[in-house]
């Protein structure tokens, strides 16, 4: 199926770009999301319309999370869950568990901004996480996990 791109999405390509892809991605995540619609005639006219006040809105958006990416960037979270006497956790620390805490600290992050390269923390530590805000702008933070004896 051939979408027009309303959106920057990563590993495909950049706004108003003519993409061709699978029928079932387009249908089920870029169409609903409102990331693509489909490339029609009418479709294709709409958007070249259209073009300036997209490329406004992304533009703006980008600028946003540039902000937020400066105020993110080098933040230390700390996170207290039970621990046994080797520094392991009982449960573990997951993605939404960090944003729940960055919720609280005043940041507007949700949980599938916060990516864990390798998977839910499991020990007492730092830990280095990314948070990407947006496709270009993706921060490094630092979550400190405390053990907390049973």
């Amino acid at each position: 199926m051939q979408i027009i791109l309303l959106d920057k999405v990563v590993n495909l390509g950049n706004l108003g770009e003519i993409v061709k892809v699978k029928d079932g991605y387009a249908r089920n995540f870029l169409i609903p999301t409102g990331r693509a619609r489909r490339a029609t005639e009418a479709a294709k006219a709409e958007f070249e319309a259209r073009r300036i006040e997209l490329e406004k809105a992304a533009a703006g958006k980008l600028a946003e999370c540039q902000k937020l990416g400066e105020k993110l960037a080098g933040t230390t979270i700390k996170l207290t869950q039970k621990a046994g006497v080797d520094g392991r956790l009982f449960g573990s620390v997951t993605n939404a568990d960090i944003a729940e805490e960055l919720v609280k600290a005043g940041y507007k992050v949700v949980k599938s901004n916060v990516r864990m390269p390798h998977g839910p923390v499991k020990i007492v530590g730092d830990n280095t996480v990314s948070v990407a805000l947006h496709t270009d702008v993706v921060v490094e933070i630092t979550v400190s996990v405390y053990g907390e004896s049973a």
